[in-house]
């Protein structure tokens, strides 16, 4: 995606990204209502998503779990919906719990079985390791239909389909077909669990032209992450 003008505002941003968006999904032959964009609010103030809520989105991820606890802490008078998108420690699973609707990072039967224990059921992905880097986040390819058979088995969790990131270094759109393709092999497993979670600020016209249902994008809407010291 070409990088949008520093000067543009919030509301301009989240339009034009938004279009962008809209523009893929048409060249692909989908209609852009049925994709979900997940506003990803790493490091941004509380403030940022109040901003983000009045301008219309609902949907807002997170991948660390003390920030992504104090934010939903502190908007809590807001009608939110919380993704948590990054790596999930078991010991941290029923906390990130109670204030998630969707985990995005489901990737090993442990994790599984932590967030089973809790009521009531939470949506989920599981996360596929599309690299040949088994220290990257994600489960196997050979792992998924395992994988997702726990899933489906576990009373706490409903499963809505794979997630994804694309490798550095590679084209995505070779990846994310990839990723379609463990999408239906899970869809066989678990019926109805379709949905695709990939695509980020650089790369989510190739996700969407390979079937991404969710998108999880930054930068490209809430500008450059404040700088942490």
């Amino acid at each position: 995606m070409t990088e949008l003008p520093s000067e543009l505002s919030l509301s301009e941003r989240l339009n034009e990204v938004t279009g962008r968006i809209a523009d893929a999904a048409h060249a692909a032959g989908r209609d852009p209502a049925k994709l979900t964009t997940i506003v990803v609010t790493k490091f941004h103030p509380a403030s940022l998503v109040r901003e983000l809520y009045a301008l219309g989105v609902r949907d807002f991820g997170e991948n660390r779990h003390q920030e992504a606890r104090e934010k939903a802490l502190e908007l809590a008078d807001l009608e939110l919906d919380w993704h948590f998108i990054g790596q999930l420690q078991t010991k941290k699973a029923r906390q990130v719990r109670e204030y998630a609707r969707v985990i995005h990072s489901i990737d090993r039967e442990a994790l599984i079985a932590a967030l089973a224990a809790g009521t009531p059921p939470i949506d989920c992905f599981l996360q596929v390791n599309l690299t040949d880097d088994p220290e990257r986040g994600g489960a196997q390819p050979a792992e998924v239909p395992s994988l997702s058979e726990a899933i489906a088995a576990a009373e706490g969790l409903r499963l809505l389909g794979v997630m994804a990131v694309a490798p550095l270094g590679e084209e995505p759109r070779p990846a994310f077909a990839r990723l379609r393709e463990l999408r239906d092999t899970v869809a066989r497993v678990v019926p109805g669990a379709t949905s695709i979670s990939a695509g980020m600020s650089h790369d989510f016209r190739e996700a969407i032209a390979e079937g991404a249902t969710h998108l999880r994008i930054g930068t490209a809407i809430t500008g450059n992450r404040p700088v942490r010291v």
